[in-house]
């Protein structure tokens, strides 16, 4: 995930927990990582896992008119 000055704090929660099943306080703490670092990690997958999660991302974010960025890095 990059930060943004636009997408709300809580819209990325929300994506943590939902593609990412993370629990309420990891998203917290990684959207906090995020907003603090520029960037953060949701989490380590295959290649085509993480394809989907960041497509699905970046998709639902795009659709609610965010600018949210989210893609893969190699190991």
């Amino acid at each position: 995930f990059h930060n943004d000055d636009y997408t709300p704090f809580n819209f990325v929660e929300e994506l943590l927990i939902q593609i990412f099943h993370k629990s309420t306080v990891e998203a917290k703490t990684i959207a906090k990582a995020v907003h603090n670092s520029g960037k953060g990690i949701a989490g380590v997958y295959s290649r085509e896992i993480a394809e989907t999660k960041a497509f699905e991302v970046n998709t639902l974010s795009k659709n609610n008119n965010f600018p949210l960025l989210s893609e893969i890095e190699p190991e």
